[in-house]
């Protein structure tokens, strides 16, 4: 006799869930919403770890006396599931929860306090613990502090077409000082230049103009060198120095219209103690320039295929010393350089290349660009613009985040609407303060549970969140295994409320072995040779099947063969609600055959009011009539437009109903057989309805015409002609009139199609004939039968006068 086994574990759990089998992979399984399966026992967990893995709501019960003694209970359930059945105390059902490790609030001001005292993030670090699939969140608070420290580093374009703007300049440091003091008390200023790798094809590279590359150049024939990148001024706020050494400088010129302004910009990012960036300031980094940039493998040109490294390689002199070696900068690695040193890059570009630079700040975060006049007379405007702007908007970035943990953020800001999927808050004032709500959510366990970590950075600031992540993937239970446990029979490790069988044991408490007597076990678990144990739908022990309970129905048999829900269903019933489900096949209730038993054997809705099966017109299938001749229709298949009779059926009705006469009305059948039949009289008949049929029969020496229709609701609409139509004797003067115009109009056409022949065979002969005659035509003024009266004749002779010789002709 078999005994019954939750659907919690086993071959056919893993049927019906999809899962695979003892849900060894380490990720999650997932379940359809609104499903009525019990996602827990649907999982075939056979251990805590893998019940945890299921779903965050499956807890694990570790109570060795657990269930009924006449099936075994899942372990794996939903938490009210178990305390009903009776594992209250003992439950595993670990969840998500997150402790705020650091939590300094948020300053007000910037210059006035020491670096320590400045937060404008909170919380500062947390740990999370996290069950996977069990989603956690924490809020995020961000505040932009008044007056906070500004470094500036101003990086210029110094090739040849940006002298006009080197000339506005001069006086630049004494200017921007003053607008930005009106922003903040601490403001120092940077400067360095660029032109482009001084090789080919790059610049200039001749012996000639090694030393003045603008040789033979009319419009500015002295210039210098060019150069990579030359840091000029290390941030100060001696602004009068920045004016000094603009002052000294002078353009120089290359060769192509591309600058390499990236390595200027990578080198101002990573050489921090030669810029002098300060880690408690807003670092700003100006980039001004009239032309495009050299990027990523175009140093291929010059024979430079070496990566940039994203190294600071400032010499002694403070100038970039692997120019020639190195290629030129991705901006990938821009990004990264300028991410890490929390520098907003600013693009001042003339407004021809805007929109490239445009693009260029989608790839690179924290950027933004503005446009720049011809001769950057608009550079303190521009700067104190894209300030402004970089001050009014707060962006969320997330570093180093695991591959295996979801983020997701809701933004809330000034307006105290929350946007999901949002990092970012824009129109921001000083001061300010936003929030953001981080869901975090753990997909899978790491390999080895090992911990992570992740960090929150706004961009551009220095201020972060340090978030450390450890996993919740084991059970408490599994601290107190007992190895050679009494409770397995001394043949196998208790854990969890489970027995581990050691290699040659079997059994729920290892109290069978394998070998010739475990065969024999497994063997009389079976149907037949070769098949499943237990069928695939329970587990055998110790010779005997201990068959799987499913929610679905009941699993039986001695080699649990049978069940109660696999039968065939009609419309998502079983057995179409006519029969009993036995061992996969359906015993249909009298009345009824049929696979899934919905078909009737009774007839009684097939006879049609004509006492007819299926009014002749089809045959009873299942207690309904399937119509079988064309056109058709209704519960007995009544209806039929098309139908040969369908105009003598409702002949007879019009004939019964308004007449009282025919053979309906002569054996007192009219009322059941046109019952459904809707009768009107109208003065002139409408034929031109689609839907509508035309029934034409003979009265005396006229003709009574009728329409009917079927409507939806089962009836008929019958519309009758008050009176028969009679017609006249044919009038022999207009056949006469007819006959005779149909002949004139024949000789007419034959007529015209004869004198057409005869004017085209004319003009074909006329043509002919002009043909001929052109052929003939002499020459002007020449008569072919004249003949001149002069005749000539030619001799040859020669004769001697005056001791000469002469040859020559007489006429």
């Amino acid at each position: 006799m078999a005994l019954e086994l939750p659907l919690g574990s086993g071959v056919w759990g893993l049927l019906r869930s999809g899962a695979p089998a003892g849900a060894q992979s380490r990720g999650l399984f997932h379940m359809a919403p609104g499903s009525s399966l019990n996602i827990c026992t649907s999982g075939s967990a056979t251990s805590c770890e893998e019940c945890l893995l299921i779903h965050p709501k499956c807890a694990w019960c570790s109570k060795e006396e657990f269930g009924s003694t006449k099936f075994i209970t899942s372990r794996c359930d939903f938490v009210e599931n178990l305390i009903t059945n009776g594992c209250a105390g003992e439950l595993e059902t670990p969840k998500s929860s997150i402790n705020i490790v650091e939590n300094l609030p948020l300053s007000s001001k910037g210059s006035s306090l020491t670096l320590s005292d400045v937060t404008q993030i909170m919380p500062q670090k947390i740990s999370l613990n996290l069950r996977p699939g069990d989603k956690t969140s924490f809020r995020v608070q961000v505040r932009q502090v008044e007056d906070y420290p500004v470094d500036l580093y101003y990086l210029m374009d110094l090739s040849l077409s940006m002298k006009d703007d080197l000339d506005n300049i001069r006086n630049l440091g004494t200017k921007l000082a003053e607008e930005m003091r009106k922003l903040t008390s601490n403001f120092r200023l940077g400067f360095g230049s660029f032109v482009d790798k001084n090789i080919s094809p790059f610049s200039y590279t001749a012996p000639r103009y090694q030393n003045n590359p603008c040789i033979g150049y009319k419009l500015f024939p002295h210039c210098v060198p060019s150069f990579g990148f030359r840091h000029l001024l290390s941030l100060t706020d001696k602004v009068d120095r920045f004016n000094e050494e603009v002052q000294k400088q002078k353009v120089s010129r290359n060769r192509d219209a591309p600058e390499g302004g990236f390595d200027a910009i990578l080198q101002a990012a990573v050489c921090k103690e030669k810029i002098g960036w300060r880690k408690e300031a807003s670092h700003l980094l100006v980039f001004t320039t009239d032309d495009v940039p050299h990027i990523a493998l175009d140093g291929k040109l010059g024979g430079l295929v070496q990566p940039h490294d994203g190294q600071c390689h400032l010499n002694e002199a403070n100038e970039y010393s692997a120019s020639n070696q190195l290629d030129y900068p991705s901006l990938a690695l821009l990004g990264e350089k300028l991410a890490e040193n929390n520098i907003h890059l600013i693009f001042a570009v003339t407004k021809a290349h805007y929109i490239l630079y445009k693009n260029f700040t989608a790839l690179i975060p924290g950027t933004t660009v503005e446009i720049l006049h011809q001769d950057s007379n608009n550079i303190i405007q521009l700067i104190v613009k894209a300030y402004n702007s970089i001050r009014s908007k707060v962006e969320l970035t997330v570093w180093d985040n695991p591959e295996d943990v979801s983020l997701t953020f809701t933004a809330t800001c000034q307006d105290g609407l929350l946007y999901p999927g949002l990092r970012k808050c824009e129109e921001l004032q000083i001061g300010d303060t936003v929030s953001f709500e981080v869901s975090v959510e753990a997909r899978s366990c790491p390999a080895g549970n090992t911990s992570h970590s992740f960090t929150i950075k706004p961009a551009g600031f220095r201020d972060t969140l340090e978030v450390e992540i450890a996993y919740s993937c084991t059970c408490g239970c599994m601290k107190q295994m007992e190895w050679n446990s009494s409770k397995c029979s001394g043949n196998g490790t208790y854990t969890c409320g489970l027995c581990e069988c050691d290699s040659g044991y079997l059994g729920s408490k290892c109290e069978c072995e394998e070998g010739e007597s475990g065969n024999m076990y497994q063997n009389m678990c079976r149907e037949a040779e070769g098949k499943p144990v237990c069928s695939g739908r329970g587990e055998c022990s110790c010779n005997q099947c201990i068959c799987y309970k499913s929610e679905f129905g009941r699993i039986y048999g001695l080699f649990c063969e049978c069940n109660d829900f696999s039968c065939a269903r009609y419309k998502g019933v079983l057995c179409s609600g006519h029969g009993d489900c036995h061992c996969g096949e359906c015993k249909c209730h009298a009345g009824y055959i049929g696979d899934n038993c919905n078909c009737s054997t009774e007839t009684n809705r097939c006879i049609s009011n004509d006492s007819q099966m299926c009014s002749g017109r089809g045959n009873c299938v299942c207690g309904k009539c399937q119509c079988t001749e064309p056109g058709a229709f209704g519960e007995t298949c009544e209806k039929c437009p098309t139908c040969p009779g369908a105009c003598s059926t409702k002949r007879d009705c019009i004939e019964c109903m308004l007449h009282n006469s025919g053979g309906l009305a002569d054996n007192q059948t009219c009322p059941k057989h046109c019952k459904d039949e809707i009768i009107t009289r109208v003065d002139v008949l409408k034929t031109d309805d689609q839907h509508s049929v035309l029934c034409v029969y003979p009265v005396n020496d006229c003709v009574m015409k009728f329409t009917y229709s079927e409507l939806p609701s089962g009836k008929s609409n019958l519309t009758v002609l008050k009176k028969p139509e009679c017609g006249s004797a044919p009038n022999a003067l207009t056949i006469l009139l007819a006959v005779v115009g149909i002949i004139l109009l024949i000789g007419i056409v034959l007529l015209v199609v004869w004198k057409l022949l005869v004017t085209i065979h004319d003009r074909r002969e006329f043509a002919r004939f002009q043909s001929e005659r052109s052929r003939a035509r002499y020459e002007m003024a020449s008569n072919p039968l004249y003949r001149k009266p002069i005749s000539t004749h030619s001799l040859d002779f020669t004769f001697n006068k005056l001791s000469k010789s002469y040859n020559g002709t007489i006429d």
